[in-house]
């Protein structure tokens, strides 16, 4: 995907026309039921803008929320989130309980100037997951433009991704195009030394990546329990593959040494790339070599940075050193499966198939 070119929403015309955004606001909630993170939702807000700035006539945010397994499941609904929605886009946003039929298109006719309307939870149908067409008929129908916003889950073939596409002109958002002109640098073009950094769980979904970068950058970091798993199974790498040499509270953190020596290589690096946590983040004894790893990329102002994965991009976030990351990724699986050179469906459904797309 080098130098590919992708159909844009700057390339149409959409003065008049009924917009479909397809957005990623798949947040954590904290105990009084607001959202954790807003960065995901933040990073649609701009293609928002630019739609309202250049005339349309109405916009529908449409998202997957949680697991809901294809039902009806009220602890998932997206009108949870529709006041921080508010609140983050400083737009008044309407909820719908639908997101086909009738209603969603008396709900948009019923918005005013400049307000957006909210869709339901699009996994509360089990034709999103198995990419039914007839289904992605149903989610185009009241639209004249579909926009990719949602880069998170641009690596699945579900319907408010790929088979959508095939019912309606659709094209990508500004932060999907960031997306890609980022991932693109770090993948082919990384400035040495370069350095990539790669944590959480299930060390099989990781090796892919691992692989990639052992080719192309100087190290590869190895925390958090795929680091652990790796150890078990006994798994070797190449000497440019390192892994803790101390773990802190039986291996739900990485341990001193391991901080000091991994600080210390990115402290010398031009490029980083940075997926999943080195511990057991959701709980804040176990935060410290994560927000070590975080303090010393953002202290080094020379590199380019580059963190994605949800879990990551949130400590980024609560960290307060956003601004200090040269980009932060809103995909965690979507980030492995660019750069481990996978399939991405809803990507690839943007293509230029002509000259006239730039």
């Amino acid at each position: 995907m080098n130098n590919i070119k992708i159909k844009k929403i700057q390339d149409v015309k959409v003065y008049g026309k009924k917009v479909l955004v397809r957005v990623d606001f798949n947040v954590l909630l904290d105990d009084e039921g607001d959202v954790k993170s807003t960065y995901k939702i933040l990073a649609a807000k701009d293609t928002v803008d630019y739609l309202i700035d250049n005339g349309v006539s109405h916009i529908a945010l449409l998202t997957h929320f949680g697991r809901p397994n294809g039902k009806i499941d009220e602890r998932f609904s997206l009108k949870k989130i529709t006041d921080d929605i508010t609140r983050i886009f400083q737009r008044k946003v309407v909820f719908t309980s639908k997101c086909i039929g009738g209603n969603v298109i008396k709900a948009m006719n019923d918005l005013g100037q400049n307000e957006l309307l909210l869709l339901e939870n699009v996994r509360f149908f089990k034709e999103e997951k198995e990419d039914r067409e007839t289904f992605a008929a149903k989610l185009c129908a009241p639209f004249d433009i579909y926009v990719n916003e949602a880069f998170g889950v641009s690596h699945r073939k579900h319907a408010s991704v790929h088979a959508i596409t095939r019912c309606i002109p659709s094209y990508a958002g500004l932060w999907l195009q960031k997306e890609l002109e980022n991932l693109r640098r770090v993948k082919y073009e990384p400035t040495q030394p370069a350095v990539a950094i790669i944590g959480g769980a299930k060390i099989d979904t990781k090796v892919p990546m691992i692989n990639t970068f052992s080719k192309k950058y100087s190290t590869v970091l190895v925390g958090g329990k795929i680091a652990v798993e790796a150890k078990e199974r006994d798994m070797k790498f190449g000497d440019d593959v390192i892994f803790p040499v101390d773990f802190e509270y039986k291996y739900l953190d990485i341990g001193s040494k391991t901080i000091e020596r991994f600080c210390n290589i990115i402290k010398n690096a031009k490029t980083i790339v940075w997926n999943g946590p080195m511990g057991l983040i959701e709980k804040n004894e176990y935060k410290k070599g994560t927000l070590s790893l975080i303090k010393e990329i953002a202290n080094n102002i020379e590199a380019f940075s580059l963190i994605g994965g949800g879990e990551s991009a949130q400590m980024v976030d609560e960290s307060g050193l956003l601004d200090k990351i040269s980009f932060v990724s809103t995909g965690g699986g979507a980030m492995l499966a660019y750069l481990g050179g996978e399939e991405m469906p809803g990507i690839n459904m943007l293509l230029c198939k002509d000259e006239k797309c730039e």
